[in-house]
């Protein structure tokens, strides 16, 4: 069974219904390299703290949550009231990038930060970002860092919100081959939703660029909503607009109880400045998240259904032991 504070948290980052419409923008250093490509080096923490100002603003209104860093967009955003009050807030734990090599990451907790802080900071989830691969060298480590982490949460009765990160073992080859991508994607999933995480943040298991066929893309999601023991919620990764909407609804037909989408909402926001990139907020990237919105309470799979036997048991007792 889910402990209380849990189950209301994750009511707290979903619509009345049971769909996950989460903002992502716990973006770091790879946010550097948007704003600036050709020096992402001479981006300063104050330009950082803006964007994300900016961005949580115009969009958060549209949501049920937004995920955000604690280094450049918690405090600020909930400060400055960029992040309305009744939106919930999901605040991520792990260290920007990996340790080890490209074909044995190692993922890490941000230095200074914790569970406990999160929950302190008024968060309704933590989110641990993990590079997996069932067949890596450091699977088991990475594999203890999340029982570790999920027993952290339980003990604070917070919700984790866990997202994996595919890669090649083939150092020749940055990502999966397509063939291998679903397997690992999937087989990840079957393995890791059984360590005390509440929810799974996935990479869509089909590549889109070899395999456009919207039927195989059905199939394979309904197979990572099977292989997945917790509700599952799709991230947006490096995928345009266009592709990442279709994604979304298959997906969605197909078990997903939502999405953290980053990118695919506000990329184009980080090329420019001023008023144009406010417009563009408010215009275009508005326009995206309440499509997704749309399609989310349209066909996700309300995530109180799939944990319907983990409501928590109450009577008039239930303080005592609490």
């Amino acid at each position: 069974m889910l402990t209380l504070g849990t189950w209301r948290g994750l009511q707290a980052a979903s619509t009345p219904r049971g769909a996950f419409v989460i903002l992502a923008l716990d973006h770091r250093n790879n946010l550097r390299a948007m704003l600036r490509p050709d020096a992402p080096e001479t981006v300063t923490s104050d330009e950082l703290v803006a964007f994300k100002r900016q961005v949580v603003a115009a969009l958060a209104p549209l949501t049920s949550a937004v995920l955000l860093d604690p280094v450049y967009g918690v405090a600020q955003s909930v400060v400055s009231s960029a992040l309305p009050g009744q939106t919930g807030l999901i605040i991520t734990l792990d260290e920007t990038g990996y340790k080890g090599s490209s074909t044995a990451r190692i993922s890490e907790i941000l230095d200074g930060w914790s569970v406990e802080k999160i929950k302190r900071a008024g968060g309704d989830g933590v989110k641990l970002l993990v590079y997996y691969h069932p067949d890596a060298a450091t699977a088991r480590t990475q594999e203890d860092l999340i029982r570790r982490v999920a027993g952290e949460c339980a003990r604070h009765d917070i919700a984790l919100y866990l997202e994996l990160l595919s890669f090649s073992l083939d150092p020749a080859r940055r990502k999966l081959q397509a063939d291998e991508r679903e397997q690992v994607v999937i087989e990840s999933a079957r393995r890791l939703s059984n360590t005390g995480i509440t929810i799974l943040k996935a990479e869509f298991p089909v590549d889109y660029a070899v395999a456009p066929d919207e039927q195989k893309w059905l199939d394979a999601c309904r197979r990572l909503s099977k292989a997945s023991a917790v509700p599952w919620v799709l991230l947006s990764a490096a995928a345009p607009y266009d592709i990442f909407k279709r994604q979304v609804e298959v997906a969605a037909i197909a078990g997903a109880s939502g999405v953290m989408v980053g990118r695919a909402a506000w990329q184009e926001a980080g090329a420019l400045s001023g008023q144009a990139r406010i417009d563009f907020l408010r215009g275009e990237g508005r326009r995206r998240m309440q499509e997704l919105g749309d399609i989310l309470e349209l066909h996700a799979r309300p995530w109180n259904a799939v944990l319907a036997d983990q409501v928590p048991v109450v009577s008039d007792q239930w303080y005592r032991q609490y």
